[in-house]
């Protein structure tokens, strides 16, 4: 959460400096001022969680400058400070909307126990901002679209895991949006207004990968010329985002279990740790288990990530979703070019949308959209604006009807070889993105290219030569 910001105000320089002197030991950012107009024009320019006031002041008294804060933003508590002559006064401001009073002259915890009830009242409302936030978006999180009964369940967690600081595992097939969930947890969680930082465990080499997640100082390495702060530090107070966490190297699980259990880490080179708070989503399309049981991923830091499992379903387990979704995609990219905007579909497309797989899921579903509104003639999508091989598959699966027998191994390199051809018309030729689909390395899925003989040139959107 934020730190709280408060302001001061009293005509007297003195009273302002001891109260900002009390404060500053509650954690908070504090403004002072002896002028009420001054105030008002801080709290126009800035957000303040705590106003605290004189009640007698030249220009503007406590209660006035209430009234006039209360025109410009109620999202604050207002305290009053009032002399024990006055402190009938202090009553009925309070019966005015006025939170509490301090009485002058003040101990230490007379300003620090009203200041902490304020507080407290302050985090409530923030909280329930946010609970307001996830009732408004209600089962759309944003671009998360779904109304079948697995996707109800996923908001229902989602819900849950929003609304808690504890550690997530979203799991689930490449291209079910994994990210998208994360990063709406963030923002409906009462670290929203704080960084959400992403890190791809498997797209940076194990060998950079430390510097980046946890930083480094000064000559930890060749190149090393300067201190470096970490994406670590940088979620501090907000969301570390732990993409593909399956591909992380146990060296570095270790590390990653440190900040789970300690809450802290060393940048390399260093041998001082240093403290940090951050909240950890992670996800991966791996079997984290399988991966336990072969000794590549800690069972202590999948149990430290797995307090708040989200499973997301694959596409083809709630087909009753692709219309919501085709619909949200067309309004989504259907009026980008300014000379053709497409707004609709058509019955025979929808329907062989509707035929199709989608092994790469939500993410295939809509690269499929935007494909078929770039070669639409008219305002909507026809049958054959769709890629040939979203036309082709059920012909495929007709003739897997009639397999004919051959020999077992030849069998497995002919569906081998289809696999993978598949994997690269989805990842468009990449071949890094294609290994993740087929979670394999790419060094492996280079040599099986070589071996199944497949030309990588032939390689487009959907038509690959076999």
């Amino acid at each position: 959460m934020d730190r709280f910001r408060a302001l001061v105000v009293d005509d007297e320089m003195s009273v302002c400096e001891a109260v900002k002197a009390i404060l500053e030991t509650e954690d908070m950012d504090i403004v002072t001022t002896t002028n009420s107009l001054d105030a008002i024009e801080h709290v126009k320019k800035s957000h303040f969680d705590l106003i605290i006031s004189d009640l007698k002041m030249p220009e503007m008294n406590g209660l006035d400058l209430y009234e006039a804060i209360r025109e410009i933003s109620v999202n604050n508590v207002f305290i009053i400070i009032t002399a024990y002559g006055t402190i009938p006064s202090a009553v009925d401001a309070i019966k005015k909307g006025i939170y509490d009073y301090i009485p002058k002259p003040f101990t230490p915890d007379e300003v620090r126990i009203p200041v902490r009830r304020a507080l407290e009242k302050r985090a409530l409302e923030r909280e329930n901002v946010v609970l307001r936030t996830q009732i408004e978006t209600r089962y759309s999180f944003q671009s998360i679209i779904g109304n079948s009964p697995e996707m109800h369940e996923t908001f229902r967690v989602m819900r849950h895991a929003a609304s808690s600081e504890s550690t997530v595992l979203i799991t689930g097939e490449s291209g079910t949006g994994k990210e998208l969930v994360a990063r709406a947890i963030h923002s409906n969680s009462v670290r929203a207004r704080k960084k959400f930082v992403t890190v791809n465990c498997g797209a940076i080499p194990e060998g950079l990968l430390e510097s980046e997640l946890f930083g480094h100082v000064r000559g930890a390495f060749t190149g090393a010329v300067s201190d470096k702060r970490g994406l670590v530090e940088d979620a501090d107070k907000g969301t570390l985002f732990l993409d593909e966490i399956g591909d992380l190297a146990p060296p570095l699980q270790v590390k990653i279990l440190r900040i789970l259990q300690e809450g802290e880490f060393q940048r390399v080179g260093d041998t001082q740790p240093r403290r940090v708070n951050v909240r950890v989503v992670a996800a991966t399309n791996r079997d984290l288990k399988k991966a336990i049981a072969g000794k590549t991923f800690r069972e202590d830091l999948f149990y430290r990530l797995n307090v708040i499992p989200i499973e997301l379903p694959p596409l083809r387990k709630r087909p009753e979703d692709v219309p919501l979704l085709v619909n949200y995609f067309i309004r989504k990219h259907g009026s980008k070019n300014e000379d053709k905007k497409v707004s609709g579909i058509s019955k025979e497309a929808m329907q062989a949308i509707m035929s199709y797989h989608f092994p790469g899921n939500v993410r295939e579903l809509e690269n499929t959209v935007e494909y078929a509104i770039a070669f639409a003639s008219g305002r909507t999508i026809e049958r054959n604006d769709l890629p040939k091989y979203i036309l082709e598959d059920k012909k495929l699966s007709d003739e897997a009807q009639t397999i004919p027998l051959m020999p077992l191994r030849e069998a497995k390199a002919q569906f081998e070889k289809g696999l993978v051809m598949a994997a690269l018309i989805e990842s468009g030729g990449n071949i890094s993105e294609a290994a993740r689909l087929l979670n394999i390395h790419r060094q492996n899925l280079q040599q099986k290219i070589r071996l199944l003989g497949i030309d990588l040139a032939a390689v487009s959107l959907g038509e690959v030569n076999n």
